[in-house]
């Protein structure tokens, strides 16, 4: 799951060389940190947050088709 959310951040942005993604698991299910250059990040978030909903959807169902609750988080 790592991976495929680190292909999706790294086609949004203009600096893929920038984009790091942690997978950190815990009892409660597992959370997704992502890291991007200061300037890519408002191409993450997008209008009014919407790219960044259809992406914590995306891992949301990834998530359950695995049997694990999973949280996306974007770190600045």
């Amino acid at each position: 799951m790592k991976e495929f959310i680190a292909y999706l951040i790294k086609n949004l942005v203009d600096e893929p060389n920038d984009v790091d993604v942690r997978l950190i698991d815990d009892e409660q299910g597992s959370t997704v940190e992502i890291r991007v250059s200061p300037q890519d990040a408002a191409k993450v978030v997008g209008r009014q947050g919407r790219t960044i909903k259809s992406l914590r959807t995306i891992a949301m169902t990834v998530g359950a088709r695995c049997g694990r609750r999973v949280r996306l988080e974007l770190i600045q």
